[in-house]
């Protein structure tokens, strides 16, 4: 109700009249005392309530919706505010939500949250203003993006952040460090200055091993990976879980590693060679530190129909089945028109590569191409909605603006870790709806990949339970 609607400004024509009063006309006089009266009766309450109101403000509540007062104050508005606030962070992300895996789980021991970002680098926002059309420029400074994006980030909890696109590293640094991180930057050669980033909890993790791969050295453009060896912490565990970890797990060390994939779409040649060092480094470096599990994640500039998802998910691939300018599926229609299956993936015809081709494939003039991770999708791997999965599991959307609405970034799992929950990403209604990204609620053109992980202990694996162990 608003102010005119307050009894205490009632006039006393207003004012109903007094019982009995329908057979007799009081005297103007009567009534202009009555009027005064009331005005002297209402000006001394109002003092009074004034004077008792500021014996007792702690802060003033000013907003924009009408009250009976024009300001009020209330002893617990500091308390007040502070909880609307609360309330409206959670609402902001509330469209996404967890989904929990229908695994035998219980055997599983420790659990760790991993978010996979591709943040935008601010260089390329400024790069590619035609990819940003729809989108308003206070969303894309990035002094309004990197608090965004921390605000966003310490909501999911994360053990674990691999980000992407990473040019203002000592920015992110400074601010999760405040929240217990610790974390290790890869930048670019060349001329661009983004790079990749992995960040840990510093009460669960301590690093053990760092290593790095510049493709250029090997002619593959001038992207970048990193690995990280984390030994787990005492705290991670507790001491009991600690007690029944198998022999494999004796280790209490996890290798994380961080890709971004080049993009363009027609040297697929480039996309396969770059996959197939990073996956040969990450089998090499889990061997060498006791054949510790293996989690990679990263923006792949692939499509879950394309060969190059094939060769992460099959361990191989017949590369002349395949056209290198289709490699990675980008070249799709956006927003998935068709669902792939495996019979799609491999074509009758041969398509022609040339032996350099092959070589930056492959790694040599040979035609097949393999790796030895047996690796799985956390967000496969959990049953999800078809308001925002694919026919595999996969998200529909990843990244949205005006030129690509498509998945293109990944968490990939050995067996001795399950995925227990993944949240979901936006359902392609409502990502329509923003325009594209980033936006006010949202602090990069890519959404955030978040999964929990649980080590499996004593053998059981994601897609095993105890009445199919032997």
């Amino acid at each position: 109700m608003g102010r005119d609607g307050d009894s205490r400004f009632c006039t006393a024509e207003q004012s109903p009249p007094p019982p009995n009063s329908s057979s007799k006309i009081p005297q103007p006089h009567h009534s202009q005392h009555r009027r005064k009266k009331r005005k002297i009766i209402f000006s001394e309450t109002e003092n009074q309530s004034q004077s008792l109101t500021q014996t007792k403000i702690l802060a003033p509540i000013s907003t924009g919706t009408s009250h009976t007062n024009s300001c009020k104050y209330t002893p617990y508005a500091r308390k007040e505010r502070q909880h609307r606030k609360r309330k409206e962070s959670r609402s902001e992300y509330a469209l996404r939500q967890w989904t929990y895996s229908t695994h035998y789980a219980s055997n599983c021991v420790g659990k760790v949250i991993l978010v996979s970002y591709n943040i935008l680098g601010v260089a390329n926002a400024a790069k590619h203003p035609q990819l940003y059309r729809r989108v308003s420029p206070k969303y894309l400074d990035w002094e309004y993006r990197k608090k965004l994006l921390c605000k966003e980030i310490r909501g999911y909890r994360p053990s674990i952040l691999c980000l992407q696109e990473v040019d203002r590293f000592d920015d992110l640094n400074d601010l999760l460090e405040k929240d217990g991180f610790k974390g290790v930057h890869k930048a670019r050669a060349g001329e661009a200055c983004d790079g990749c980033a992995i960040f840990w909890k510093n009460e669960l993790f301590t690093l053990l091993h760092e290593e790095t791969i510049e493709f250029q050295r090997f002619g593959l453009r001038n992207n970048v990976a990193q690995f990280c060896v984390l030994k787990m912490n005492d705290n991670f565990l507790g001491a009991d879980a600690t007690t029944r970890l198998s022999w494999a797990m004796s280790s209490r060390s996890v290798l994380v590693g961080n890709i971004h994939v080049l993009y363009n779409p027609k040297r697929g040649d480039i996309k396969l060679g770059q996959t197939r060092l990073f996956l040969e480094k990450a089998y090499k470096l889990s061997q060498e530190w006791g054949s510790i599990p293996v989690v990679i994640a990263g923006d792949l500039n692939s499509l879950p129909q394309s060969a190059m998802y094939q060769f992460i998910s099959s361990s191989e691939l017949h590369v002349p089945l395949h056209d290198r300018r289709q490699i990675s599926g980008q070249i799709c229609p956006a927003e998935y028109p068709r669902f792939h299956t495996k019979s799609n993936w491999t074509r009758p015809s041969i398509h022609r590569w040339t032996d350099e081709e092959l070589m930056l494939a492959t790694g040599s003039r040979l035609s097949h191409l393999s790796h030895h991770l047996k690796l799985s999708s956390a967000y496969a791997g959990v049953p999800g909605s078809s308001k925002t999965r694919d026919k595999v599991g996969e998200p529909l959307a990843t990244s949205f603006h005006s030129m690509f609405t498509g998945t293109v970034d990944y968490i990939w799992h050995t067996p001795e870790l399950v995925p227990t929950r993944v949240l979901e990403t936006l359902p392609m209604s409502i990502l329509r709806e923003t325009g594209g990204l980033p936006s006010k609620k949202w602090g990069s053109d890519h959404l955030a990949l978040v999964c929990e992980l649980a080590i499996a202990n004593d053998g059981i694996t994601a897609q095993e339970s105890p009445a199919t162990k032997v």
